[in-house]
């Protein structure tokens, strides 16, 4: 076992360090003029929540305008009820998450387990998406084990596109869902943990005992990652512009 004192093992925290501090995401500064309109979408409710309720909160708190879209209200998953119920449910959960996160909960009208990606339904996400005229969009990333997941990143992307890149456009892992992730940028998220996890336990129905433990593992090993206690890690599209928060 190395011991912690070890010069070796300063240097080396030292250098994960100065790595974290290259890595840090300016999005999160605490001064500026501008209160910026951001929209978190996520292929269910819970969905934004699991992956970056945190992030979510810190932009709020700055004075930020935060809309969480789902591309559905989870008709397919509520513990046996009818799909109508189901939505009714989980509608009414995801507005508590986002009560509990100061944003404001909207809808993109398609169905879970049974999302589109065609013509057509790019056109209406990217109307949906403009309507809200973001500064910055996250989305989920869309090498993901869930097709829903996958469609949500499709969609947003392409609405990006076809806004002629107007928003800066970010990317969250979501417990074990995603795959290949690899974050450009962290944020840190250890003074907010608490609301973070009323947001995502406000999703009843889901059973978040039993996911939420794993995206906490992974917001712990970001923050190994950033030198922080934990931290929620984001991949920037390249292509995208970057916006400094107050």
């Amino acid at each position: 076992m190395t011991d912690p004192t070890d010069c070796n093992c300063s240097v080396s925290l030292s250098r994960r360090r100065l790595l974290a501090s290259a890595l840090a995401w300016p999005l999160l500064a605490e001064s500026g003029p501008a209160v910026l309109k951001i929209v978190v979408a996520g292929g269910h409710p819970g969905d934004p929540e699991c992956g970056c309720a945190g992030t979510i909160v810190r932009l709020t708190d700055l004075g930020h305008q935060v809309a969480i879209l789902y591309l559905n209200r989870g008709e397919g998953y509520c513990g046996g009820a009818s799909l109508d119920r189901c939505a009714a449910i989980r509608t009414a959960e995801a507005q508590s998450a986002c009560r509990i996160l100061k944003a404001r909960a909207a809808f993109a009208g398609q169905v879970d387990g049974r999302a589109i990606v065609d013509a057509a339904h790019y056109e209406a996400f990217a109307r949906v998406l403009a309507a809200e005229n973001p500064d910055v969009v996250f989305t989920q990333w869309p090498i993901d084990r869930h097709p829903d997941h996958g469609a949500i990143s499709l969609l947003t992307t392409n609405a990006w596109l076809k806004s002629g890149r107007k928003f800066a456009l970010y990317y969250y892992e979501v417990a074990e869902d995603t795959m290949m992730f690899t974050p450009t940028g962290y944020v840190d998220i250890s003074g907010v943990e608490s609301r973070r996890r009323a947001a995502c336990y406000a999703h009843v129905s889901q059973q978040p005992d039993k996911w939420y433990p794993k995206q906490v593992e992974i917001t712990c090993r970001r923050g190994v990652e950033s030198g922080v206690a934990q931290a929620e890690g984001f991949a920037h599209h390249p292509e995208s512009r970057r916006v400094a928060l107050p």
